[in-house]
């Protein structure tokens, strides 16, 4: 597959991951990582990586748009949101001390684990 070709994937897979994300409020980086490593060939590290910051302006256009909305409800967001952040630092931390081998097998671990909770709970 030629550049063009990917990059023409690539922004196609980027529309339906920010329509999931903003639909969902959230789990477009569930779909970006496989995307990443399927389609433009990033390992694993890198991947998960560049998925952040992809999400991160997709995030923040959404937030925008549910907080003018008034959906967004700043008692709880608030201090989830300081909880996100602290976990996010920590994660970052982590990613780049584990094995690319050991990232898959917990992401993978996560996805089965969150579609089994959506199906039966």
């Amino acid at each position: 597959m030629n550049g063009i070709a990917k990059k023409i994937i690539l922004l196609a897979c980027g529309l339906v991951i920010g329509f999931i994300n903003g639909f969902f409020g959230g789990g477009g980086g569930l779909i970006t990582v496989p995307v990443l490593e399927r389609v433009a060939g990033l390992k694993t590290k890198s991947a998960h990586a560049t998925a952040i910051l992809i999400i991160l302006p997709i995030t923040v256009a959404s937030a925008v748009i549910y907080i003018i909305a008034g959906k967004f409800d700043f008692g709880y967001g608030l201090p989830a949101g300081l909880g996100v952040i602290a976990g996010g630092v920590l994660g970052a931390a982590a990613l780049s001390k584990l094995s690319n081998k050991l990232i898959r097998v917990a992401f993978a671990a996560i996805m089965l684990a969150a579609g089994i909770k959506l199906l039966f709970f």
